[in-house]
């Protein structure tokens, strides 16, 4: 015997009302349903196969659910109570993490891990809210199919939508991915404008609808001032909870310093990105330790670290597109990955990591108010503390307030996005990365 939930027909999914669906299907009934297409039949059907009996004494379908969510696509049709509670009792509350740009190629290997127990721990639930946009409302739903299909016993919910207001309801975690990219004959300050309404508009969002303390990861580009547009426009939510991604160019770095100095990555330590995701950002050697030593103790080639270093750090996308025909989705995922479990695991005692955060209040003298790349440490709790023991030589201090320029620079070019009065685009110069294109 098998039971089964019908529903009416599907109208079109380019429709407005269809921003919203959601699955909360315990695992041990999930990895039993099979999804059949609704362009295929009139009155498609959603088998669950189990015992007539099993059924009755185990599973009921919300009454509320048919009003709650009058279109919808597979199992995310359906919710399940079950009177056995499920759960171990090892694991811990669930979290609610919201991904926009989710039908992107980023996101295609982010999801995944998330949804696997790799970033946030082998016990912890996982609802994940994916945002979109009208023209990729498809794709999301084939990106639910792949994550139904992959029968994550930790992922509990999946909900697909392209309404921020919707999407982000309780969002914990929200990682901003989603960006237009720079076209053909665009300049840096119209990237900005384009981008920066984007994140103005997810900011209100995030203010209105998610967690009071909800850690929120700005990956699309330019993504220091879009964190701080975002942040400007969340004033209910500490400013400090903001993080723009500079982790993959601290990794790219680490890279560079363990070939040159001949042994694995895993011996390279403290290394700083100090500044903005642009080739303006400042790869810090100085502070930086191979196998606990000092990095120019162990690489004595000054030249080498003040030219070559830098400018491999800064241009790496642009040559890893060159080779490979495509920007660096993957390893900006396993970045994202790096970037969150740094916040939620404790820093190893004398080290620390590289993030984009809010300035106000910071120990190194510069400029309050944008978005800067420091060294952090964590004590696993999602927030962070900046690192005071650092030195600074007349070599560093000079690159990062060529940085810090660009962006006070930046921040006027979006006044009119962050409640801050007429914009005036003054750039320094186009230092936009490859991977913004």
């Amino acid at each position: 015997m098998a039971v089964a939930a019908e529903f009416s027909p599907r109208t079109s999914l380019a429709n407005s009302q269809l921003s919203f669906y959601k699955s909360s299907v315990q695992h041990s009934f999930y990895k039993q349903l099979s999804y059949r297409s609704f362009s295929q039949a009139q009155n498609p059907r959603i088998v669950c196969s189990v015992s007539a009996k099993q059924a009755e004494a185990s599973v009921a379908v919300k009454s509320d659910d048919t009003k709650r969510k009058p279109e919808c696509f597979g199992v995310f049709c359906l919710t399940y109570d079950l009177k056995a509670e499920e759960e171990t009792k090892s694991w811990k509350k669930m979290i609610n993490v919201a991904v926009s740009g989710a039908a992107g190629m980023i996101s295609n290997h982010l999801l995944f891990k998330l949804a696997s127990g790799e970033v946030f721990g082998p016990d912890q639930p996982i609802a994940l809210k994916l945002l979109g946009s009208t023209r990729s409302v498809e794709a999301l739903e084939g990106v639910a199919m792949e994550l139904e299909d992959s029968l994550f016993p930790l992922l509990r919910e999946v909900s697909i939508g392209i309404d921020p207001y919707e999407v982000f309801q309780d969002a914990e975690w929200a990682l901003l991915i989603g960006a237009k990219p720079r076209g053909p004959g665009m300049e840096r300050a119209g990237l900005l404008d384009i981008n920066g309404q984007i994140f103005a508009e997810q900011g209100k969002a995030l203010n209105e609808v998610a967690s009071r303390n909800v850690k929120v990861m700005v990956v699309g580009n330019p993504c220091n001032t879009n964190a701080l547009i975002c942040l400007k426009n969340a004033p209910n939510i500490p400013a400090k909870n903001f993080h723009a991604l500079t982790r993959l160019d601290e990794n790219r770095a680490k890279c560079q310093l363990a070939l040159k100095a001949g042994v694995f990555y895993d011996k390279v330590s403290n290394v700083t990105i100090w500044g903005n995701h642009s080739t303006t950002q400042v790869p810090d050697f100085l502070n930086a330790k191979i196998d606990g030593l000092p990095v120019k103790e162990v690489i004595k080639d000054t030249k080498w670290l003040e030219e070559d270093f830098t400018q491999m750090v800064q241009t790496r996308g642009g040559v890893l597109i060159k080779k490979w025909g495509r920007s660096s989705a993957a390893s900006t995922a396993v970045s994202i990955v790096d970037a969150i479990r740094s916040l939620v695991t404790p820093t190893p005692e004398g080290d620390w990591f590289s993030t984009g955060v809010y300035t106000t209040g910071n120990p190194y003298g510069i400029a309050e108010d944008i978005v800067f790349s420091m060294p952090c440490r964590s004590k696993g709790d999602g927030d962070y503390e900046l690192v005071k023991d650092v030195i600074f030589d007349d070599y560093l201090f000079e690159r990062i307030k060529k940085s810090e320029a660009e962006l006070l620079a930046e921040k006027k070019c979006v006044a009119h996005l962050t409640g801050e009065g007429i914009a005036v685009c003054d750039l320094p110069g186009d230092t936009m990365l490859p991977g913004e294109m």
